[in-house]
């Protein structure tokens, strides 16, 4: 996906970027996307790339069948990447310069076998938390240890480092044991440990904790996990254009400080209209200025990616008149950085994707967390419990992630309003952003990590 893709090319180029980058080149192999829509997203990643003057080429590997009867994304992926081994052997074996090491996605352990043949040093690239990574990491212990569905176990789940994991916070992959989407997380998880190191898109000041128990080996007791890199928080930012602000960004102008809550879902998040009209009555009601990126349910097709509103047909009858001045609905893409870097947003109800996260730590931006699949409901326990940055949100994990308009009312109030739970929130995240940025400054912690990463790929080529 295109998430995981803009993720480890920017990790790359921080890593061209060190010592003039004149060591090391990059090269990106590209399997052709089994979609339309995710080819042409795909195609123009790599037109931007291949025109930004860096050292960057992309080999794009031939077509495979893609599999079928999977039970979910995660199986999908892990048997469409496994189809590629030859090609990527191939590639790799072809490249006409020495190969400081193959960087693969998380979902692309089987290509270790690759690395292992042809006696490529191999990393991956987490584009996840610490938090997230911990529990694959420690996926492979814990089936030996719950010998029940997580949800029927007593207590809750121990991840060292972090606090003690309701069964109800864990991914969604992991939730039924009987799904292939569980034996491929467990399978990735065992695979991680054969890596050469492990680069992760975090802040070790931020998952301090976590980190320091994957490091000293509790979570995988009797065996040294590989090397961490925490590198990020890598996030892609557009250079300045001469371009007219978006229109989303020209409505915050004309509101307060810190006065309106930022409502996004993502690149794949839709709300079925039920859950439209019950997030519409607790906005109304919190009485806070909001905008709102309300997007349509996907084409049929099987296309995961939402279409563009139509807000007469999913919003209650005068909503848009009621709530006029102090809101805006915007039904199709939005600039989710600009806005978040916005002064007049002081609040971010979100899925909780990683990429979005640290984006809203990067700006100092408190959150309300609302998973909806992958690893989202593990990021909102981390947020709430383990960082603080967030004001919890009750989801009926039971009825499709729905949240009642009462709870979407008292979740906003609190963040935004002057309750104990939001004001805690608001100053952790400033300091978040304080951390964050310092982080990737020269001779930060992240800065840091980069270039020892960069010394130990330069060292095995030379």
């Amino acid at each position: 996906g295109t998430g995981h893709l803009m993720s480890l090319l920017d990790a790359g180029k921080r890593l061209l970027g060190c010592r003039g980058g004149g060591g090391l080149s990059l090269t990106v192999l590209v399997m052709q996307p089994p979609r339309k829509e995710y080819a042409s997203a795909v195609a123009a990643t790599v037109r931007r790339e291949e025109a930004s003057g860096l050292d960057i080429r992309f080999r794009h590997l031939p077509a495979v069948e893609p599999p079928t009867g999977c039970a979910g994304v995660e199986e999908f992926v892990s048997r469409f990447v496994q189809l590629h081994a030859d090609h990527v052997r191939a590639a790799v074996s072809g490249l006409d310069c020495p190969v400081a090491g193959l960087v693969i996605d998380f979902f692309c352990t089987t290509l270790l076998d690759v690395a292992r043949e042809l006696a490529v040093p191999a990393y991956v690239y987490f584009t996840s938390n610490a938090a997230c990574l911990a529990l694959l990491l420690r996926l492979p212990a814990l089936e030996g240890e719950v010998t029940v569905e997580f949800e029927e176990m007593d207590g809750e789940v121990d991840i060292p480092g972090l606090p003690p994991v309701p069964p109800s916070s864990l991914p969604m992959p992991v939730m039924d044991k009987k799904n292939p989407n569980y034996t491929w997380f467990v399978y990735h998880g065992r695979r991680f440990m054969e890596a050469n190191g492990i680069i992760v898109n975090t802040v070790r000041e931020i998952e301090r904790s976590v980190l320091a128990a994957i490091a000293d080996g509790r979570v995988t007791p009797g065996v040294r996990a590989p090397v961490i890199h925490p590198v990020g928080p890598v996030i892609s930012f557009t250079p300045p254009s001469d371009d007219p602000p978006h229109e989303c960004v020209r409505w915050l102008d004309a509101q307060p400080p810190a006065s309106v809550v930022f409502l996004c879902f993502g690149s794949m998040g839709s709300l079925a209209p039920p859950q439209v009209l019950e997030v519409a009555h607790g906005l109304e009601r919190s009485g806070h200025r909001f905008l709102w990126v309300l997007r349509g349910a996907p084409a049929a097709g099987g296309s995961m990616n939402p279409t563009d509103a139509d807000l007469d047909e999913l919003l209650p009858e005068g909503f848009l008149e009621r709530t006029t001045g102090r809101a805006l609905v915007w039904p199709t893409w939005a600039p989710q950085k600009e806005i978040l870097a916005h002064a007049a947003v002081g609040g971010f109800v979100t899925h909780g994707g990683w990429n979005s996260t640290l984006e809203s730590l990067w700006f100092g931006v408190p959150m309300v967390p609302w998973p909806l699949y992958a690893e989202q409901h593990l990021n909102a326990f981390t947020l709430v419990a383990a960082m603080g940055v967030a004001v919890a949100m009750k989801v009926d994990r039971k009825r499709n992630n729905f949240v009642e308009a009462s709870e979407v009312e008292r979740a906003v109030r609190s963040l935004m309003g002057g309750s104990e739970e939001g004001r805690k929130a608001r100053e952790k995240a400033a300091e978040m952003k304080a951390v964050c940025r310092k982080a990737v400054e020269e001779g930060g912690s992240s800065d840091m990590a980069v270039h020892k990463l960069y010394e130990e790929l330069s060292t095995q080529t030379a």
